[in-house]
């Protein structure tokens, strides 16, 4: 009785994640922004062919440099050169991750206002905006102290390494909401803190890093509450890794980021929180062709194949047909 009662226990505590509205469907417009880990659930939401509009100025790890690219957008700022650098052959802008970097100025600069333009016209038709919170700690450029949301590998003495407080990172998140309820007050915001590790800072250092992320969130959802409870959510992705998922099996090789299994783990608890039910059947199609898509042959001339091509393309204009907004 006793070995039954062993192996009949659950080794680990369930993260409860409550029921949210309004759902996210296929008429859903969905921004996010933020760090790494907000990418994995833009990922899966890109894959099953919702509407996405998925970190537009490259990942932002800091609240703080997210704050300063939401008041460019309130400000209807214009980049120009004196918002770039050059760095061996490539320009960088210190406001944006260096992925948006490119050998041509003129480029860079069209790159950065495109971007600007085109994330104030998705927030404004947004219903969804998803925020993951990554790090406090951040690098002021010494020359104006500034706060930069990527060094673009510029030497670290121009930088004073600082850890914001939560009171610094509450503000800029009442300051970024309420610019996206001017361009759209309907948008619902869900705010999540990434469960990546950012070890780079030390360990002690992360610890300490993600517990003032948490004050400050959950202080400003707090304060939220008098006015606008129903417009801000939060969803525990740090806290079910950290207590359902607290094993290094669910990590990657770096034992920074997490695994795809433990990404799989965490969308199925964001799509029983937010996805509507209605819609997993689409999904599941969705699915299917996704894999048929991603299929390799080994003759792609057989006949066969042409046939199992034939058979993809109908179930693509089939689905088209019942939801054209959903492309291939």
């Amino acid at each position: 009785m006793r070995l039954y009662y062993l192996f009949a226990m659950d080794f680990r505590t369930i993260v409860p994640v409550s029921n949210q509205s309004p759902k996210i469907n296929y008429d859903a417009n969905i921004a996010l922004f933020g760090s790494c880990f907000v990418e994995n659930i833009g990922d899966k939401l890109q894959y099953f062919k919702f509407n996405v509009l998925q970190n537009p100025f490259g990942i932002i790890f800091h609240p703080v440099a997210l704050r300063n690219l939401f008041q460019r957008i309130d400000e209807n700022y214009t980049y120009s050169e004196r918002d770039i650098f050059q760095l061996n052959d490539l320009y960088s802008c210190f406001e944006v991750h260096s992925q948006m970097n490119h050998p041509d100025r003129s480029l860079m600069i069209n790159r950065l206002n495109n971007s600007l333009e085109n994330t104030r016209s998705f927030l404004q038709e947004s219903s969804h905006v998803i925020i993951t919170l990554g790090t406090a700690w951040g690098y002021v450029l010494n020359q104006d102290e500034r706060l930069v949301a990527n060094c673009h590998k510029v030497a670290q003495s121009n930088f004073t390494k600082k850890i914001f407080s939560s009171e610094e990172i509450k503000k800029s998140l009442f300051e970024i909401s309420n610019i996206i309820w001017t361009l759209n007050g309907n948008a619902k915001i869900i705010f999540t803190v990434s469960p990546v590790r950012h070890l780079k800072d030390g360990f002690v250092e992360n610890q300490l890093s993600k517990a003032t992320l948490i004050t400050a969130l959950h202080e400003y959802r707090k304060e939220m509450k008098l006015k606008f409870d129903k417009k801000t959510k939060y969803f525990p992705s740090y806290e079910i890794v950290m207590d359902e998922l607290r094993d290094y099996r669910f990590y990657s090789k770096d034992m920074v980021h997490l695994s795809e299994i433990a990404i799989d783990y965490i969308w199925e608890k964001f799509k029983e929180s937010w996805i509507e039910p209605e819609i997993y059947p689409i999904m599941k199609e969705v699915d299917t062709i996704q894999k048929g898509l991603e299929h390799r042959p080994f003759n792609e001339d057989s006949p066969k194949h042409r046939e199992f091509l034939d058979k993809l393309s109908l179930k693509i204009e089939n689905l088209q047909h019942k939801r054209p907004s959903i492309k291939f």
